[in-house]
């Protein structure tokens, strides 16, 4: 962590924040030289990647002494008292929507800013040092399409506005974040080229096309052509991954008897599991108080009581590791299994990348239509792109791949940067000289 130290504590450094879905990226970046990763002292071990995680606790002897653990610090929080804490992971999905106003935690009122303010401040103080003395600026990654059915950009920038803005900076620019991954690969470049990057997080699949060329005194110079987003990527998969799979071995599909009639159990129980974050609100619901009821009226109860348990004894964090070692493995294996065990819950399966690939096949048309509308936003045709640039954890998934192999040619795709890209690209380019034309603000009436 010396260079970060290093690094901020001196005059004219850029700061990257790529706060994503799944795991949050800070880059620092001092004139002429490359980015540096802020690095964090976790229990396991150093690292980069900071996971968009934020824990609640508050023992029941005493309710008063509440603490708030983010990152690393939130799962090992949950880890060690999984009943008396609220873990909650993947809330950047709901930043763009209007639906969500607040929810409450522990008998307090959050709001999304409140919860990124607090995962932000949590995660400047892991940081030690290498945080210790902000610039006044800082360029933040924001999608081209923020996730959701009918999300709202300018609410969600809004919102990230008031969390940054606690931390002290006092300008804030937000910059798409295949953009902020399109400089990053741009330190590659050997010559003029036109690239399309696309960067698949966990909530969004993002794609830019910029033309790199070099000015008359040789420095890299860049224009954008073309964008397009979808917001889908990989929790929509582990979503497909759940409601073919784990679902049905918790009463999805089945049926309960009641004044004689026998009726299907309602799908919308189910429906939390497409976003991790909603987990915790569905088991202070009203929903919570029905599924409990129908234990006892279901045909097949032990499958509800399975549901119950998941639920009561918060087992969403291992179901998620559980679905993220399926998709990890299948990413090199034709075949895998996929095993969850959790208290009185076991789910055991063995599942092929084909099986996988048709429950995900949804999402993939989706995003091939935003490759094609990015293609179509520059005025471009396959053959006029010279590099392909692909980043984020899902560009790993070989039907993700698939579709840049129909378009382009094979030594014409590269990956790489699957965490890092996106933050060190925006850090650099923070000593663009004419940072706006890249960047937009929020605007806070919204």
């Amino acid at each position: 962590m010396g260079a970060s130290d290093t690094a901020s504590s001196a005059p004219g450094f850029t700061l990257g924040v790529d706060f994503g879905t799944t795991n949050t990226v800070v880059a620092l970046a001092l004139p002429g030289e490359p980015a540096r990763l802020v690095r964090f002292p976790a229990p396991e071990g150093e690292l980069f990647a900071f996971r968009s995680a934020l824990a609640f606790h508050a023992p029941p002897e005493h309710p008063t002494e509440r603490t708030v653990e983010a990152g690393p610090w939130a799962i090992e929080a949950y880890v060690e008292d999984p009943l008396e804490t609220r873990f909650i992971q993947s809330f950047k999905t709901f930043a763009a929507s209007a639906n969500f106003t607040e929810t409450q935690i522990l008998g307090r009122r959050y709001a999304f800013e409140d919860l990124l303010s607090a995962f932000l401040l949590k995660l400047r103080d892991h940081a030690g040092g290498a945080l210790k003395d902000l610039p006044a600026r800082v360029i933040v990654g924001r999608p081209v399409t923020f996730a959701g059915a009918a999300p709202k950009a300018e609410l969600a920038l809004a919102r990230y506005e008031t969390a940054f803005s606690r931390l002290g900076f006092s300008e804030i620019l937000y910059v798409y974040e295949p953009v902020g991954a399109a400089f990053f690969f741009a330190r590659t470049l050997k010559a003029d080229a036109t690239v399309l990057v696309g960067d698949f997080g966990g909530g969004t699949s993002d794609f830019s096309i910029i033309r790199f060329h070099r000015d008359e005194g040789g420095a890299f110079r860049a224009e954008p052509l073309g964008r397009s987003g979808v917001g889908v990527a990989g929790d929509a998969f582990d979503y497909r991954i759940i409601d073919n799979l784990v679902s049905p071995a918790l009463g999805k599909g089945s049926s309960y008897k009641t004044f004689g009639k026998v009726l299907p159990i309602p799908n919308r129980y189910y429906s939390a599991f497409a976003r991790w974050d909603q987990l915790a609100l569905l088991r202070a619901s009203r929903d919570m108080r029905e599924i409990r009821r129908l234990e006892r009226e279901a045909v097949e109860p032990e499958k509800i009581a399975a549901l119950v348990e998941i639920l009561d004894d918060n087992h969403a964090y291992p179901l998620y590791r559980a679905v993220s070692r399926l998709k990890e493995t299948l990413s090199a294996k034709d075949e895998a299994t996929f095993a969850f065990e959790a208290g009185a819950v076991s789910i055991t399966r063995a599942v092929t990348r084909s099986e996988f690939e048709s429950w995900i096949a949804p999402e993939l048309a989706q995003i091939e239509g935003a490759v094609d509308s990015a293609l179509a936003d520059a005025g471009l045709d396959a053959g006029q792109i010279d590099r392909v640039f692909l980043t984020g954890g899902s560009s790993l998934t070989p039907a993700v791949r698939a579709i840049f192999a129909r378009r382009f040619a094979a030594e014409r795709i590269e990956t790489g940067g699957e965490l890092e890209s996106i933050a060190s690209g925006l850090a650099l380019m923070g000593h663009e000289p004419d940072l706006d034309r890249w960047g937009e603000r929020a605007a806070i009436g919204a």
